[in-house]
C-alpha cells in the first residue's frame, strides 16, 4: 500500500463518476457504513467498467485482484501497476502468490476487491465460481461485502461492442461480518456468497435502446437449436445461423424471438444453457479426425508481466475435440494437445489464453471470432477424461 493509491484513487473519482453515469445510465450508491474498515470486496462481473464502479462506491484506494494479461501490455502494464497496484493472478489456475499478494494488502489493512466468477458473464447471468474463493476469505478474516452490479448485461453485454441507452444500479447487498462466517465451512459460506452475487438478467425487465443490439452476438453463441455446432452472423438487430439460415431478432427488451418461423428461447440466458448442456452431451472423441471449427487467428507468445510476442499475424486454426492445431500440414505447424494444456481461458470479448506447460499462449482473431467455443470444448474433454473432478464445468 502507497500513499499515491489514495491520491489517484481521489482524483480519478472526480472523472470517473460522472463519466460513468454518463456512459453506463448508471446509479452507484456509495457505501456509507465503511468507516475506516479494510473490506474484502466480492462482487458480480457485468461489465468491462465494473472495478470502478465498486470504487466509486468505497473511499480509499481498492485493490483489485486482475488477470495476467493487463500486466503484459509492457510500459502500459508498468503504468498501471505504480498508480493502483493490482494484484495479478493467473487465470483458470492455482496462483499462491495471488493468495499471499492478498494476505500481505489485508495486513497492512487494504481493502482487496474480488470478481468470484473470474469472467464477465456471457449470458446476464451470474456465472460459476471458484468454491477456492470461500478459502481465501476465511483466511483473510475481513468483514465481506457482496457488491451487485445490475442492469450491465443490458447495457453493455461481454460480446458487444456498443453500449446499449438504459440503467444500470450498483450497491453493497450485504456485509457478512468474520463474526458470522467464523464457524461456518467453507461450503456454508460459499452458498451464501453465491446467493448474495446471483443476478439472473434473462427477462424483460427494463429497455436498452440501439440499432446494434445483435451485433457480435456470435462471440456467445455457436449452437444452434435447429442444427448443432454451427457457425453465426449478425447485422444490427438480428444474428443468423450459416449453417440452416434461421434468423433470431434481439429486442429492446433483451427478448429473442425467430423472424419469420418461432424460436425456442426468450432469452440469452436459456439459449447459453441449452449450449452448455447441449456441449456437455457431446462425445469429443467424435471429432479427432475432422475438426468441429476453423479459424483464421494471430499466436502470440505471452511473457507474463512484460510483454506479447507476436508468433503469426494470421495462422489456420483448427478445434479438435481433443487438440487446438496450427498450420496443419505445414511445415511451422503447432499442436496444442488437450491433454498438455492445463487450462484454456477467455479474456475481454474473444480473446484465448492457452496454457502449455510453462508457456502461455494468446489466440486473438478478427472481431466475429468466437474464442468461447474453444474455452467450452476443452473442459468437455477433461470432463470427459476425468481430469476436471466437476463434470460439468465448461470453464466459466
Amino acid at each position: 500500500m502507497k500513499f499515491r493509491h489514495r491520491v489517484v484513487r481521489h482524483v480519478a473519482a472526480w472523472v470517473i463518476k460522472p463519466y460513468s453515469k454518463w456512459k453506463y445510465g448508471i446509479q452507484i450508491d456509495p457505501f456509507r457504513e465503511q468507516g475506516d474498515r479494510p473490506y474484502l470486496i466480492l462482487y458480480n462481473h457485468q461489465t468491462a467498467f465494473d472495478q470502478f464502479f465498486v470504487g466509486m462506491s468505497f473511499s480509499g484506494p481498492v485493490y483489485y485482484l486482475a488477470s495476467e494479461d493487463l500486466f503484459s501490455k509492457g510500459w502500459v502494464s508498468s503504468l498501471i501497476r505504480w498508480l493502483v497496484a493490482p494484484i495479478p493472478i493467473r487465470k483458470q489456475s492455482t496462483d499462491v502468490t495471488a493468495v499471499m499478494n492478498c494476505m500481505r494488502v489485508a495486513r497492512e489493512g487494504g481493502t482487496i476487491a474480488i470478481a468470484p466468477e473470474g469472467n464477465r458473464t456471457f449470458s446476464g447471468k451470474t456465472e460459476y465460481m471458484n468454491p477456492a474463493i470461500a478459502t481465501l476469505a476465511k483466511r483473510l478474516k475481513l468483514p465481506i461485502a457482496l457488491y451487485r452490479i445490475e442492469g450491465g448485461f443490458g447495457v453493455h453485454p461481454r460480446w458487444s461492442d456498443c453500449l446499449r441507452k438504459g440503467k444500470m444500479h450498483s450497491f453493497v447487498h450485504r456485509v457478512i461480518e468474520p463474526e458470522e462466517y467464523a464457524d461456518l465451512s467453507p461450503e456454508e459460506l460459499l452458498e451464501q456468497i453465491q446467493e448474495g452475487l446471483m443476478v439472473d438478467e434473462g427477462k424483460a425487465d427494463a429497455t436498452f435502446k440501439s440499432e446494434q443490439r445483435a451485433e457480435y452476438l456470435e462471440r456467445a453463441v455457436y449452437v444452434c437449436p435447429r442444427c448443432g455446432l454451427a457457425e453465426f452472423e449478425s447485422s444490427g438487430n438480428e444474428i443468423r445461423c450459416k449453417r440452416c439460415g434461421i434468423r433470431i431478432h434481439y429486442g429492446e427488451d433483451k427478448r429473442l424471438t425467430g423472424v419469420g418461423e418461432s424460436f425456442p428461447f426468450q432469452f440469452l440466458t436459456q439459449w447459453y444453457e441449452y449450449q452448455k448442456d447441449f456441449v456437455n452431451a457431446l462425445d469429443p472423441m467424435r471429432y479427432v479426425q475432422e475438426p468441429m471449427f476453423r479459424d483464421v487467428s494471430s499466436l502470440s507468445l505471452v511473457h507474463v508481466e512484460k510483454k506479447k510476442e507476436l508468433l503469426y499475424d494470421a495462422a489456420k486454426l483448427a478445434l479438435y475435440g481433443d487438440r487446438i492445431t496450427v498450420n496443419e500440414g505445414q511445415a511451422d505447424e503447432r499442436i496444442f494437445p488437450f491433454s498438455e494444456l492445463s487450462a484454456v481461458s477467455v479474456l475481454g470479448r474473444n480473446k484465448v489464453n492457452l496454457y502449455f506447460g510453462k508457456e502461455v499462449y494468446q489466440l486473438k482473431a478478427d472481431k466475429r471470432f468466437n474464442g468461447l467455443k474453444y474455452v467450452n470444448l476443452y473442459y468437455r474433454y477433461k470432463n470427459v477424461t476425468g481430469e476436471n473432478p466437476d463434470g460439468k464445468f465448461l470453464g466459466l
